[in-house]
């Protein structure tokens, strides 16, 4: 009984399904000190607005999923200055290093027609 249970949470040797592989799962490249990372929702569902990261480090001592890290990083607003220090748990194959002087452009929100119209009494 206890090896036919043990057969059964085996995985088989070898790449995932094709239905479950959508690529290579964890990037080669080193998360330092100093890197500027763009991170849409391919690094994460929790940027569904992106932003850009100036990473501290990378919390290696965390257990997590295989493809997935944490890092600690400083948020960076449109002039390239750190405005939050945040701690972000990110799939590595998601990330998208910039280069220090690299723009990212983003859609910036502009208020709707009823915001614009309304007036405000003196």
């Amino acid at each position: 009984m206890a090896f036919v249970l043990a057969a059964l949470f085996v995985w088989p040797a070898g790449p995932l399904p094709g239905s479950l592989h959508t690529g290579p799962l964890v990037t080669a490249r080193a998360i330092r000190a100093g890197d500027l990372l763009h991170l849409t929702r391919a690094a994460s569902p929790q940027f569904v607005r992106p932003i850009v990261v100036r990473a501290i480090r990378e919390l290696t001592d965390r257990h997590t999923y295989h493809g997935w890290t944490w890092i600690e990083a400083y948020e960076l607003d449109a002039r390239g200055e750190a405005v939050a220090k945040r701690e972000l748990f990110v799939r590595r194959n998601g990330l998208r290093w910039l280069t220090p002087g690299q723009a990212v452009t983003t859609a910036t929100r502009r208020p709707g027609r009823a915001a614009r119209s309304v007036r405000v009494p003196a």
